[in-house]
């Protein structure tokens, strides 16, 4: 059958087994015995030495560690990789960073690629999307997530080649984009122009917008100034309250935001930064600006030194699918104490965003 290949449907009926399958939240991560997680300095056996052979498949030995023995070597090497793929660098290797290593197992072509619940992520899905958008199918962001503008894309570039509009990504279908290739030697991304454009069309005020303006835990005050402010402003502000920043995305995606906004307290640390999306090789244009302009009134209102406006991966980042920004302050005797100079910081940073979002 065109775009699956030959015996490829059978498998969409049937329970996927090892990695091929996606953990549903809450859920154990794919591959890992119940409770090994998470895997730090010390720590020996089999977890182990899956976790080095998984490292060592990318690139990334542990030597001098013995297999299955988690040392100096093994914790390098995650921390490596940590920092190639935009988590937080601690050289442990918890839920976050193991599923990470699962998706940069996969590689284009290796697997069925399809749009299902929990939605597939990978490394493959990411060249999917990459292949796609230089060809000039948008696919939305390249976050390695197979979701509906993703699976909109496929069908659109199948029907183009003359393969069934089936969404779903088999031998033949990889064969295809493999022959069809880009008009210029460094192409740009469809995603990347359309995000621009959406940007440059958007309203200039607050009026109207749709703001979602999250936090884990200890900031809910907080949350309440700057959505006050931004309603006198004439914004819809949807306050989305949860430790997980999964969770944070999940809520802002089905409320249809335009602009993210997470709050994330360190008690004990005197910081300010702010972060946006960026991975597979690809960065949100307007995630990016509201980060640089969070980053430098927020700090000064605090007080505090500014860590600077960076780029990571991290899953209230990767998996909002408008503009989004998580903001990381601290001590929280600071934060209390500077509450409504930080929530006005906050609200001109978004108003700013809005009269030049790139």
């Amino acid at each position: 059958m065109p775009g699956t290949g030959i015996g490829e449907p059978a498998r969409l009926r049937t329970a996927r087994s090892g990695d091929e399958r996606s953990s549903p939240p809450g859920a154990p991560p794919i591959g890992v015995p119940d409770g090994a997680l998470p895997l730090r300095t010390g720590d020996r056996g089999s977890a182990v030495s899956d976790l080095q052979g998984r490292l060592a498949r990318l690139g990334l030995p542990v030597v001098p560690d013995e297999d299955g023995t988690f040392g100096t070597g093994t914790r390098a090497a995650i921390e490596a990789f940590q920092h190639r793929r935009g988590l937080r660098v601690d050289g442990t290797c918890g839920t976050q960073t193991w599923s990470a290593l699962v998706e940069a197992g996969f590689a284009l072509g290796a697997r069925l690629i399809y749009d299902r619940r929990p939605m597939l992520r990978g490394d493959d899905v990411a060249e999917l999307q990459r292949r796609l958008s230089a060809l000039g199918f948008d696919t939305g962001r390249v976050d390695g997530i197979f979701g509906p503008a993703t699976a909109q894309a496929v069908r659109e570039f199948q029907g183009n080649v003359g393969l069934p509009s089936d969404g779903i990504v088999g031998a033949t279908t990889v064969r295809e984009l493999g022959r069809v290739m880009p008009r210029h030697a460094d192409p740009s991304l469809v995603s990347a122009v359309r995000d621009r454009e959406r940007l440059l069309h958007a309203p200039r005020t607050l009026l109207d917008r749709r703001i979602a303006v999250a936090e884990g835990g200890g900031l809910d005050v907080l949350v309440t100034a700057v959505r006050r402010r931004l309603v006198a402003a004439g914004a819809h502000v949807v306050p989305i309250l949860h430790p997980s920043g999964s969770a944070q995305a999940a809520m802002a995606n089905a409320a249809a935001v335009e602009v993210f906004l997470g709050l994330h307290l360190d008690p004990l640390e005197t910081r300010c930064a702010c972060l946006y999306y960026s991975g597979f090789s690809y960065e949100s244009l307007g995630g990016r600006r509201l980060a640089e302009l969070t980053q430098g009134l927020a700090a000064a209102a605090l007080g505090v030194p500014a860590d600077g406006a960076r780029g990571m991966s991290l899953p209230a980042l990767r998996e909002t699918r408008m503009p989004a920004v998580l903001c990381e302050i601290g001590p929280a005797a600071t934060v209390v104490r500077r509450n409504g100079e930080l929530a006005d910081a906050l609200a001109d940073a978004l108003a700013a965003w809005a009269a030049t979002p790139v």
